[in-house]
């Protein structure tokens, strides 16, 4: 069965399970790329981090362009680059404030304290800041091709 033929809950799951590996390329493309800046920049954070998450940003809209959602259209606009761009900062945004949400209840309300509810808390922030990005992504820069 192709792509085009393929069940749609059987495309989205594959969707799913490549937007995850795209995003765990563009973490780890930020962390090394973070890393050898600062090793060679000093300690400062924001000329250590900045250009390698631009670079891991760039990355994962290829990746998503040629890969993911290979059967969508493309105009190949700046658009579509920039509509990217804007709702992966808006992805990042619901991340950090999910992660510090289950994070605070962990601690605060469950009272737990330890590496393993906390990084439980992570990864609940980071899955829905992935499943906001897959929703934008699939909605507002790539959509089916018209058929």
């Amino acid at each position: 069965m192709s792509t085009l033929q393929e069940a749609p809950y059987r495309r989205r799951l594959r969707q799913l399970m490549n937007i995850g590996l795209v995003g765990t390329i563009g973490t780890a493309i930020t962390m090394v790329g973070a890393n050898v800046l600062r090793h060679w920049l000093g300690d400062s954070p924001v000329q250590t981090t900045v250009a390698p998450a631009m670079l891991a940003t760039w990355v994962s809209y290829l990746l998503h362009r040629c890969w993911t959602f290979k059967h969508c259209e493309s105009d190949g606009s700046r658009r579509e680059v920039a509509v990217f761009f804007a709702l992966n900062g808006v992805g990042l945004v619901i991340q950090l404030v999910m992660q510090v949400m289950c994070q605070g209840f962990t601690f605060y309300a469950l009272g737990l304290d330890g590496p393993v509810p906390y990084n439980l808390a992570l990864l609940v922030g980071t899955g829905l800041g992935t499943l906001f990005r897959y929703w934008s992504y699939r909605k507002w820069v790539f959509m089916p091709a018209a058929t």
